[in-house]
């Protein structure tokens, strides 16, 4: 292979052994997240387990989990499956986290017990970027984004669903129903193997019909007259395209206008922006500690009564 770059043998021995830092440039992210990790007072912030128990089998750092929470989040990496896969295998997360490697279960836990104290750790972000001097822009763009839940459009419930799927049931039973009436007349013993499997699913059917009266009951203690059945809080939301639609929230964010950087975020459960411009604003000019703030947004955040709200508080 003349004339081409050539590798080392994965068999060949080092005089020195390498260091893993060497393979981290000064300038990579990494070492922000490191330095800005290891300066928190994690405990002040709500984080659980800060303080070892004196029993059991030791546990990760909070710290460790949340430098690999954030490498996941900068680098749009959400899944705990393959951040777990990733501190295996990547390079930048071995230096990061000292090459520990926690499963997908231990991640997710971290990030769901401490839901508070990573809000708290994003406010944390905002003040040192604004004593750093990278907030001095008094304007904001504000919008939303539908993110999927884990809750498929199969278990999400709405009156009108509720009323199809009846109706769609009915039509499958009677269209069962005359189905075992032709084979009655076909088959010479008037039973076969064929009917009783019509006749299962038709009892298949009936037991829906029931737990669909159930939900029904459900359905009616809600105030928005919508119920998810696998993921409590999310919601059916439509999207951009013609007749499709999510199950899943709605979050809303403030961005400065000079840096691209996140000031406030908020995930909501309401399918639409009308509502959402003046409270947005309110905590985006908090955030940046400025007495007056530009805002920008589309016109799905058209409401007369948030925009007095967004102008006068």
């Amino acid at each position: 292979m003349k004339r081409f770059v050539e590798g080392d043998s994965r068999k060949q021995v080092a005089l020195l052994p390498e260091c893993v830092d060497d393979y981290i440039g000064e300038d990579n992210p990494v070492r922000v997240i490191d330095v800005f990790v290891d300066e928190l007072e994690l405990e002040d912030l709500g984080f659980n387990g800060t303080i070892p128990a004196l029993t059991g089998r030791p546990s990760y750092h909070p710290g460790v989990m949340l430098k690999i929470y954030i490498y996941g989040y900068l680098n749009r990496v959400p899944s705990s499956r393959r951040l777990e896969r990733e501190c295996q295998r990547n390079v930048e997360l071995m230096w990061l986290t000292g090459r520990l490697a926690p499963d997908f279960k231990t991640i997710a836990d971290f990030r769901r017990d401490n839901g508070a104290a990573i809000r708290n750790v994003c406010r944390r972000f905002v003040e040192l970027c604004r004593g750093l001097k990278l907030l001095s822009s008094d304007m904001v763009a504000i919008d939303g984004s539908k993110f999927k839940a884990v809750n498929s459009r199969d278990r999400n419930y709405t009156a009108g669903k509720i009323d199809k799927r009846r109706q769609q049931i009915e039509e499958s039973v009677q269209r069962y129903l005359d189905a075992i009436e032709t084979a009655d007349r076909i088959s010479p013993t008037g039973f076969d193997v064929k009917t009783v499997r019509l006749y299962e699913k038709i009892a298949s059917l009936r037991r829906e019909m029931r737990e669909l009266a159930q939900i029904g009951k459900q359905l009616q203690k809600h105030p928005d007259k919508q119920l998810s059945m696998t993921d409590a809080d999310a919601r059916s939301m439509a999207t951009s395209g013609r007749g499709s639609g999510i199950v899943g929230y709605n979050v809303q964010v403030a961005v400065d206008t000079k840096h691209h950087l996140i000031v406030e975020h908020e995930v909501t459960n309401v399918g639409n922006d009308h509502g959402q411009l003046g409270r947005m604003a309110m905590s985006a000019r908090r955030a940046m500690a400025k007495p007056k703030l530009k805002v920008l947004a589309d016109r799905g955040y058209f409401s007369g009564p948030e925009l007095m709200c967004a102008m006068f508080d």
